[in-house]
């Protein structure tokens, strides 16, 4: 028999993007919404025959009205069975969105922290899962076994946890543990980076990460997974159904003018993406930062600057002028040189950096890290 079906997790709707202004961060949750929508199309598309959501598919229990409406459309547009496994983010308690809402009848919650089945005849299937039940979880896997199945039958485990973390107090689970559970194929969610398609023995397994980044920790392609399951073998094809990327761009200004430098490296798909763009090389002064926004963010969603460049030795020349430059930069050249390690350097340099910004009225030129 062959079975094919779409893995996600950590969808962690309503996140409150706090890296954005307010205005796009509002934005950002509507388009994370669409996530929903995008699956359902997805599994209708491929004609997939199930779906597994290994936890965090909500950021918190405190969700918007538009979120709760919109998980009770899409899932109910699945058209298949759906199974939910609650993470440390959205864990099952009385109160959670999921014992408030009312989901479709094609969805199942997951409830307890113990490992439960569910046999799907019409797809002989069996599929197994469990809960968070609060923010942290002990090992869910430990001393578990898939019942002897008939033949054809084909065995899933929908669950959110960490693979090879011992300490983890977020449901820490070992490859030995996978190995031993006996099913075909594990659906897990935790970590926010895609794993590929891995196997424990006979049992395959899979995280998808995140399918839409939210953070500069987030970078690039983030995926949904497609499975198909065969007679023991698994194939995994991973889909990027993301709205917009986090993206880092690292640009060399070395005698060059920076906005130049920005221009010939961006992509005429910037405009939908956040990126952090850092200035790297040599240069005789700061970069105007101020000049490069004003020039660079309408080609982004939103845009945020870093400078990491090093002034050029040259501009200890002018030490020793009589003029407040002058005085200043001889200061700062004596302490320059009496230095006792790189690290010391870099300071006094960050530091003729904020002075001379000051005295030509320009930004000053910080490394500006996320909130």
């Amino acid at each position: 028999m062959k079975l094919r079906l779409l893995h996600a997790a950590d969808l962690h709707l309503d996140s409150p993007f706090e890296g954005l202004p307010a205005r796009k961060a509002a934005v950002r949750r509507g388009e994370q919404r669409e996530l929903l929508a995008r699956m359902a199309e997805l599994v209708e598309q491929e004609g997939l025959q199930l779906v597994l959501l290994s936890g965090d598919l909500l950021d918190s229990d405190n969700t918007y009205y538009e979120t709760g409406e919109e998980l009770v459309r899409s899932l109910g547009r699945l058209g298949v069975p759906v199974f939910i496994s609650p993470g440390n983010h959205d864990y099952y308690s009385d109160s959670s969105p999921y014992a408030r809402l009312s989901l479709p009848e094609n969805v199942h919650v997951f409830r307890r922290g113990e490992i439960e089945c569910v046999y799907l005849p019409e797809l002989n299937v069996r599929v197994y899962g469990a809960a968070f039940t609060d923010r942290r979880s002990r090992p869910l896997l430990t001393g578990f076994r898939a019942a002897p199945k008939t033949a054809g039958q084909i065995d899933l485990l929908c669950l959110h946890g960490e693979v090879g973390a011992r300490e983890s107090i977020y449901n820490a689970i070992s490859e030995a543990e996978l190995a031993a559970s006996g099913v075909d194929y594990a659906a897990l969610g935790h970590v926010h980076k895609a794993s590929g398609l891995c196997r424990a023995g006979s049992v395959w397994y899979s995280w998808p990460g995140c399918p839409e980044g939210r953070g500069f920790d987030e970078t690039g392609e983030r995926f949904v997974n497609i499975v198909e399951l065969e007679d023991g073998r698994c194939a995994l094809r991973q889909v990027d159904i993301a709205k917009r990327r986090y993206e880092v761009l690292r640009v060399n200004v070395t005698g060059s003018d920076p906005l130049l430098a920005v221009h010939t490296q961006i992509t005429d798909e910037s405009v939908r993406d956040v990126y952090r763009i850092i200035l790297t090389g040599e240069v005789a002064s700061p970069p105007d930062l101020n000049r490069l926004r004003r020039n660079l963010e309408e080609f982004f969603f939103e845009l945020q600057l870093r400078d990491e460049t090093h002034l050029q030795q040259s501009v200890w020349d002018r030490a020793g002028e009589d003029t407040l430059r002058g005085l200043f930069l001889t200061r700062l050249r004596e302490r320059y040189d009496a230095a006792r390690s790189e690290a010391e350097r870099q300071q006094i340099e960050q530091a003729a950096r904020w002075g001379l910004a000051a005295i030509d009225n320009r930004e000053e030129v910080a490394q500006h890290d996320d909130p």
